[in-house]
Formats: C-alpha cells, sequence, structure tokens
C-alpha cells in the first residue's frame, strides 16, 4: 500500500506512519508517495526500503556515485545538496526543543563547502573475496560487515579514489593479502599518506611493491603493526610532513595520520572562523578549550591576544599540539594539559568551572560535554561556543546549561562537514 512520506529522521530515513505506527523508509524523501518493503517489525514502528517512487519529491536527485545504495559510506545522494543542509538544520532544531526544551534565540546560516571530493581522511576496509574476483578495497555496504565492491568514490578526492583499483592489485600481488584488513587515509596540503595495518611482516618483494607503487602514484606509505601510535612511515622516507593551514590565523597544524582531525579542511577553515567570531577572544582574556585536540581552535585563538589552556584527555595529542604551539611561535600564550574531561572534579581542580576563565569553548566527541557543564559555578565563564558532532547530547547539554546553570542559548547552526550523509554537525552560543 502506498504511504505519504511526511519528514525526514536523523539517519536520513523517510518518515511515514501507518494506522499510529512510524515506518521509516530508507531512500524516501518527504513529500512523495511510495511503495515499501519491510525488513524489521516492531509494536511501534517499522523499518523498511522504499520499493517504488509513484509521486517524486521536486528535491529528489539522481545519485552521482554508481555504488550508492550499496555502499554504507553516503545515505543521502538522492536528496539535492541544499535541501540536505536544511533537514540537517530541522534536526538539529527537533533536538534542541523535543530533549532541552530550548529554541535559539537566532539561527546561524549554515555552514557548507564542496559537495563532491571533500573526504580527506577516511578508513577503507581490505578483505581477499574470491567470489568477487580478489581483493576489496572500500567502505562497507549498508548494514553490513561486507565490503562494498566500489570502483571510485565520488566523496574522497579525485587523486584518491583514482587509487582504489589501483589498490586492489597491489595488495593481491602481496605475499599474504589476507592479513592486511584496513588502509587508513589522511591528505594534508603537501602530502598524501596511507596507512596499511598490516598483522603479518612483509616480505622483501612486498615492500620492493609498496616503494614502486608510493613512487608511481605520488603517495607516501605508513605501516601499523598494532594500536595506531605504532604507525611509522615506511617510503618515501624524506616525504614532507602531513599538516593543514589555518591562513586567516596564520596558523599551521602538524598531524600525524592517525591523529583525529576533521574530514573535510575546507569547511574546517569555515567552522574555525565561525567559532572564533562566535567567542570573539581579546587580548589579555583567560579561556579554556576542552576537548582541545592539536589544538584547531587553542592556536587560532591564542593568535588573537587571548591565553588559552587546552585540555585533552591523550596525552599523544597534548604533545603535539605543544609541539604545534611552539612551531607557529604561540607557546607564551597557549598551554596544554591532559585531563580526562568525563570526570567533573578534573574541571574543578583547573579552575575551568568557577571563575578561572572569561570564555570557554567545547568541542566533545559524540557522549558530549555533561560532566563539564554540571560543574559549572556561578562564576563560570560568561560566553561559552560548543561545538557538537552529535545533536542530541549537545541538546542534553544546552538543557543543563540554560535550565540549570543560567545561560541562555543565543545562537545555534548547523556545518555540513560530511555532505551526502545524515552525519550533522553544529555550533551554539551560550552567553550569561
Amino acid at each position: 500500500m502506498p504511504v505519504l512520506v511526511e519528514s525526514l529522521d536523523r539517519e536520513g530515513r523517510g518518515i511515514a506512519h501507518v494506522e499510529g505506527k512510524a515506518i521509516f523508509i530508507e531512500g524516501a524523501l518527504p513529500g512523495e508517495t511510495v511503495s515499501y518493503a519491510s525488513y524489521r517489525r516492531k509494536p511501534s514502528y517499522e523499518q523498511a526500503t522504499a520499493t517504488a517512487i509513484h509521486e517524486p519529491s521536486a528535491e529528489r536527485e539522481s545519485p552521482r556515485c554508481p555504488h550508492f545504495g550499496v555502499c554504507g559510506g553516503c545515505s543521502m545522494q538522492h536528496l539535492e545538496a541544499r535541501a540536505q543542509v536544511a533537514a540537517k538544520q530541522r534536526v538539529l532544531e527537533d533536538n534542541l526543543w523535543h530533549i532541552g526544551k530550548l529554541r535559539p534565540e537566532t539561527l546561524l546560516r549554515a555552514v557548507y563547502g564542496l559537495a563532491w571530493g571533500y573526504r580527506e581522511r577516511a578508513r577503507l576496509s581490505v578483505r581477499l573475496v574470491p567470489k568477487k574476483g580478489g581483493v576489496l578495497v572500500g567502505f562497507h555496504e549498508r548494514k553490513s560487515s561486507f565490503i562494498a565492491d566500489m570502483r571510485s568514490c565520488e566523496i574522497l578526492p579525485r587523486r584518491v579514489s583514482d587509487l582504489l583499483l589501483p589498490l586492489r592489485t597491489l595488495i593481491a600481488g602481496l605475499s599474504n593479502p589476507t592479513r592486511l584488513p584496513q588502509i587508513e587515509l589522511a591528505v594534508g596540503e603537501a602530502v598524501t599518506v596511507l596507512v596499511l595495518r598490516i598483522l603479518d611482516p612483509l616480505s622483501a618483494a612486498d615492500e620492493d611493491a609498496l616503494r614502486g607503487f608510493a613512487a608511481q602514484h605520488g603517495v607516501q606509505f605508513w605501516l601499523q603493526r598494532a594500536g595506531p601510535d605504532t604507525a611509522e612511515p615506511f617510503f618515501p622516507p624524506d616525504a614532507p610532513p602531513l599538516f593543514y593551514s589555518l591562513p586567516e590565523f596564520g596558523v599551521q597544524i602538524n598531524f600525524r595520520p592517525t591523529d583525529f582531525t576533521q574530514v573535510n579542511q575546507a569547511v574546517n577553515r569555515i567552522l574555525v572562523r565561525r567559532a572564533l567570531a562566535l567567542l570573539d577572544p581579546r587580548p589579555g582574556e583567560r579561556i579554556a578549550d576542552l576537548f582541545c585536540g592539536l589544538g584547531n581552535f587553542s592556536l587560532p585563538i591564542a593568535s588573537r591576544g587571548a591565553e588559552v589552556l587546552g585540555l585533552e584527555g591523550s596525552a599523544q595529542l597534548v604533545r603535539r599540539a605543544e609541539a604545534n604551539a611552539q612551531a607557529n611561535g604561540l607557546a607564551a600564550r597557549a598551554r596544554f594539559e591532559t585531563v580526562n574531561l568525563f570526570e567533573a572534579s578534573n574541571c574543578a581542580a583547573l579552575g575551568v568551572n568557577d571563575g578561572g576563565f572569561d570564555k570557554l569553548l567545547i568541542d566533545p566527541p559524540r557522549e558530549g560535554a555533561v560532566e563539564v557543564v554540571k560543574a559549572l559555578g556561578a562564576n563560570g565563564p560568561r560566553r561559552i561556543v560548543y561545538v557538537s558532532c552529535d545533536p542530541a547530547t549537545l541538546a542534553r547539554d544546552a538543557e543543563v546549561l540554560v535550565q540549570v546553570k543560567g545561560y541562555r542559548l543565543a545562537a545555534a547552526g548547523v556545518i555540513n562537514m560530511f555532505p551526502h550523509t545524515s552525519h550533522v554537525e553544529s555550533m551554539a552560543l551560550f552567553e550569561k
């Protein structure tokens, strides 16, 4: 029976209702009349796939990628790019209202960049599948542990997409291709690095093959034998370092290929610009940057004359943030400490919660920063910029800030860091 799709959920699925039951339909868009086939039935909802589009939306587009619908890397290529951004804005607003009972005083204009070829960080799986012709290199299939049979990828930079098939051939020719399960991609401004996760030592012939591939395709191979910190450069040994720049702030940030950095550096530049415009750091102010990583926000803050304390749970990232501050001539105004920010007592000990800092920037992982915001006292920072990769935890933390701690939600908006996916990155401004 055809149904009318009413809206999109946060996973990019169309939502319809049949006799009071919600139907979440993959491949369906708001305003469309579709037929569907359910693959999971529960008392209050069903999950389904669209089998026919009877009345297509004016915002429907033909997916650019031939692997769309099979590959799990994208879920929204069938929706026009500007409509994707609008849908993400609605997800943010819905979460703020339904979870936090809040509406921002101002909706910030959405931040977005190029829709294709943007993904400069990725983790590609590798598997020998004789039934599919040999080695596969790519993302997992949707809702599956299988690897998609990818010949190209529209969201990877073109030069990287063009390596997918040559990488298959390279790995198939190694002495034991079943012992190389993963390739991590990191694109810098001067070099493209491919980190090979190897479970067994390479033979001399294997190493020669890697050297030849790197020289032919202009990439650098790193080898990772265990955890991320075991990754080391292999060939060429004299490749330039990985870095990205924030030209507006005169900052260059060096990183290792296994460090966390944003996948979309063009949008990251706009993200940092907006965050600092909202934070408005001034000379002489003391500002804390929580979950600071490599100093993506800390160093631009320091470049504006403020004193910044970056707090981060990873000691390795703190060391690299300190090195970046030194390299950029900002060590006098930027210092960093290793702190578990999921324990409120640590924030209290550093003065973050009550009078120690004028302003606060928070950029947590998906878990959010609820212990941090719960610890804020009456003399806490007068302004907070919160960068979020999960609108639900942002809404939860926003409720604490507004309803309990006396802040107002002055502004909020989305950053389309991951076009064609349902991932919602956002930013919010809280003021006393």
